[in-house]
């Protein structure tokens, strides 16, 4: 496919701005939302459904797609983007965070990482020149470097040594990349909890010139304010001629304080797997359907949404559904979910726009305050 990638920033409103990365597939227009795509699907949606979502990108897995069904598979059949019947851009992250998190018997070296999957106990071999070829195989537009992702809280020489070796990983990963048109790379920011480390980590990733530069490491269980001091930290260092992603973030808050610090781009399996477990993502508050109280509550999630599974269910049906493990529970939550998550971005992009970003992040965050409360009186939402 021919073209190439680019990124332009539009209006800006403090540190937050508005912007679209075109790639020959199409334009992502940001700040952004991605939902996951694990294993080449978005669970429990429908691909159409997706984009109707307003969802202009989503990740897929490099970890899981080279378990099963294999990478090589994967391009014999035509792609990531014509296996799940998704035309549009596609971000693979690199298995680093997977291999951290899932695998047994792990090891880390120069080289890369050597592991057993989680499926069958398999031995895989995993570095950043074969992380980048699997990127390549599925087709994907954005790929990421491979880094070692460290679990906080961990002795402050670990995440020195894991910061130093991400880096001479990415430049590996770059090596591997070579010239891909219409394809970017991205290299990630590293340096867990610790200012200077995260300072030299981006320094030195903004002197390889990469398509992108993501900030990793962070919704791994630290405070908020320690992932936002993190964001003040690194986003001055980072170059504003291209996209800041913040890798598996996050909640709808931190999304909200991430994009005023300058954020494009964000991830997260949060909207889909609070769907799979009866959570709904609202304007009001985040609801969980199990509860007792919306056996007979005959309200919609919200009557102002233009979303089907928020504006035309009954949160008593809803309740049943989830109560009862149906299938049909799980997929209305997390159409709810997403087209919330992007709602979301809407609303934030039109306020950059506006130069109200301020007072729209306000009116955002009193919405959630209040609507718990008013979520449990009749006809009050």
């Amino acid at each position: 496919m021919s073209g190439t990638f680019s990124f332009a920033v539009g209006a800006r409103d403090g540190e937050a701005r508005t912007g679209a990365i075109r790639t020959p597939r199409g334009a992502i227009r940001t700040p952004a939302f991605m939902p996951v795509g694990t294993a080449g699907t978005v669970k429990a949606m429908l691909p159409e459904q997706v984009r109707a979502t307003g969802a202009d990108i989503v990740l897929g897995n490099t970890y899981h797609l080279m378990l099963r069904p294999g990478a090589e598979r994967v391009a014999r059949l035509g792609g990531l983007h014509a296996m799940m019947n998704w035309p549009h851009p596609i971000l693979t992250d690199s298995g680093g965070f997977q291999v951290m998190s899932l695998s047994a018997l792990r090891k880390i070296d120069e080289r890369g990482v050597t592991f057993r999957s989680h499926i069958d106990g398999s031995p895989h071999e995993l570095t950043p020149e074969r992380s980048i070829e699997i990127q390549g195989l599925l087709g994907a537009d954005i790929q990421m470097q491979l880094d070692e992702c460290v679990r906080l809280p961990v002795p402050p020489e670990a995440v020195e040594k894991a910061m130093r070796l991400s880096l001479r990983w990415a430049e590996r990963s770059l090596a591997a990349f070579g010239t891909q048109p219409g394809r970017a790379l991205f290299g990630i920011v590293q340096g867990g909890d610790d200012d200077a480390l995260r300072t030299e980590s981006a320094r030195a990733l903004v002197e390889l010139d990469l398509g992108g530069y993501a900030v990793g490491g962070l919704a791994v269980g630290e405070p908020q304010a320690t992932m936002l001091r993190v964001l003040e930290t690194v986003v001055p260092h980072l170059p504003g001629s291209k996209p800041r992603y913040l890798m598996g973030v996050g909640t709808p808050d931190d999304i909200v304080e991430s994009v005023l610090r300058g954020i494009d781009m964000f991830d997260c399996v949060m909207p889909t797997r609070a769907g799979r477990h009866g959570l709904a993502y609202t304007r009001h508050g985040r609801l969980n359907l199990r509860n007792a109280r919306f056996a007979d509550d005959p309200r919609p999630l919200d009557r102002a949404s233009s979303c089907p599974a928020s504006s035309t269910y009954s949160r008593a049906y809803l309740h049943h559904l989830v109560r009862s493990g149906e299938i049909l529970g799980m997929m209305l939550l997390t159409w709810n979910n997403l087209s919330y998550y992007n709602d979301l971005m809407v609303g934030l992009r039109a306020s950059i726009e506006g130069e109200r970003l301020q007072d729209h992040a306000a009116t955002i965050r009193e919405g959630w305050a209040t609507g718990q409360r008013k979520a449990a009186e009749p006809d009050s939402v």
